[in-house]
């Protein structure tokens, strides 16, 4: 199945048979951040081009190949009704889809709006509001289909990118952190910004994978990779109540590039909308 939509594959011009698993990057709602930490790779990037065929990326390359594809990187919110049909034609010819950044896998920082009235913003922003076609929420792209693999991060961690495609053309099952950054903290030996300074941190709470970036150079981790597998939410929110905050300021800490993954496993209070 090749994707219909002018804006996908159905661009793609009769390039010469490749070898190697395929590989083909999409692009949703985003600021395509996390497309560039791949390009960001340079020397790492061009190992791994030397195993794959990149046969459909628009950021990279002009050369496009129709697929299917072996695996295909989505970075990128569902935000309208063309992006839920074309997420699906993509599965549908994606041997392996992997979601990107946080957009990709919790609706990014677009979300903060899916608790309030989305006629009512495109009203205010907009001198043609009727010429805007979008959903009411923005969305992960695992609401709409099927996807194998979720890399988390606001943008995505580049050596973790790297980790997993050199363990999928390896055959093996990607190994991806699902402890709290805290862990990586302790790593790094980075003293615990909440204990040491009573800087406000979702670190307790958040997926491992940036490597301590903000603890180590003193600041509260801002929740980049979403919540980790059992965030106990209900004890930070304690934690930092002891620090000042109150319920409306942890809130604000959670409103942010995930927070609608941080919605989903918290009662996020925004204003009595949600």
């Amino acid at each position: 199945m090749t994707v219909s939509t002018a804006s996908t594959a159905s661009t793609a011009s009769t390039a010469p048979a490749v070898q190697g698993p395929t590989l083909a990057v999409w692009k949703f709602a985003s600021c395509d951040g996390c497309q560039l930490s791949l390009l960001d790779c340079e020397d790492e990037l061009l190992a791994v081009a030397g195993r794959v065929a990149i046969s459909y990326f628009p950021e990279a390359t002009s050369a496009m190949v129709d697929g299917p594809y072996d695996v295909s990187l989505v970075e990128g919110s569902i935000t309208t009704e063309h992006d839920r049909e074309r997420i699906a034609e993509i599965r549908a010819q994606s041997g392996l889809l992997v979601t990107l950044g946080a957009c990709a896998t919790a609706g990014g920082i677009q979300a903060l709006r899916n608790g309030a009235d989305v006629t009512e913003f495109t009203s205010i922003v907009y001198a043609h509001p009727e010429y805007i076609d979008t959903l009411a929420t923005s969305t992960p792209i695992a609401d709409h289909v099927t996807v194998d693999l979720e890399l988390r991060g606001c943008p995505i961690d580049r050596r973790q990118l790297i980790g997993v495609l050199a363990a999928l053309l390896d055959g093996q099952v990607p190994r991806l952190a699902t402890t709290s950054v805290c862990t990586e903290c302790k790593a790094r030996s980075a003293a615990c910004v909440m204990v040491a300074h009573g800087t406000p941190c979702l670190g307790p709470i958040t997926q491992a994978g940036c490597g301590a970036l903000c603890p180590s150079f003193h600041r509260g981790c801002y929740g980049c990779f979403g919540p980790m597998e059992t965030p106990n939410v209900a004890a930070l929110r304690r934690r930092l109540g002891g620090l000042g905050l109150d319920d409306l300021g942890v809130d604000r800490l959670l409103h942010t590039f995930n927070v609608e993954a941080f919605t989903r496993v918290d009662v996020v209070r925004t204003g009595g909308t949600r």
